[in-house]
């Protein structure tokens, strides 16, 4: 079979998020209760560079876990790969400091219908907001 030798490049950009994600999720398969941040189109696949995390608040220090997901049931452990964790530090929300986020680098295509799902380690109080960014073929 010959390689594909041609880049392929996203037709259309692809901008997907949660909101305030603050329940703790101690699995470490990507089962029970997740947040799904970035889901691939459902025919042709997606492009996904990065997951943008910021804090909406007041924080303990937690874990945020990312997890790619066959567009199955995450309830099945073997739908899910743990494929980044990150470190989230405390935060104190303030009106005259920011704070800091993180990003995530995943630069990874995903087959239709997969997915990228996310959890914390520990509840937080403030929350954290999650952006995929990315484009569909």
């Amino acid at each position: 079979m010959a390689a594909n030798t041609t880049p392929i490049f996203s037709r259309v950009g692809r901008i997907n998020w949660t909101n305030g994600i603050t329940a703790a999720n101690t699995a470490k398969d990507g089962t029970g209760t997740v947040d799904t941040v970035f889901t691939a189109d459902a025919v042709e696949g997606s492009y996904i560079e990065r997951l943008i995390v910021r804090p909406r608040g007041t924080n303990v220090v937690s874990v945020l876990r990312v997890f790619l997901n066959n567009g199955l049931t995450n309830a099945t452990a073997a739908n899910n790969v743990l494929i980044d964790e990150k470190t989230l530090p405390a935060t104190t929300n303030s009106e005259i400091a920011s704070l800091s986020g993180i990003v995530v680098p995943l630069n990874m295509s995903l087959p239709p219908g997969y997915k990228i799902n996310v959890t914390l380690g520990t509840a937080v109080a403030g929350g954290y907001a999650v952006a995929g960014i990315g484009g569909d073929y």
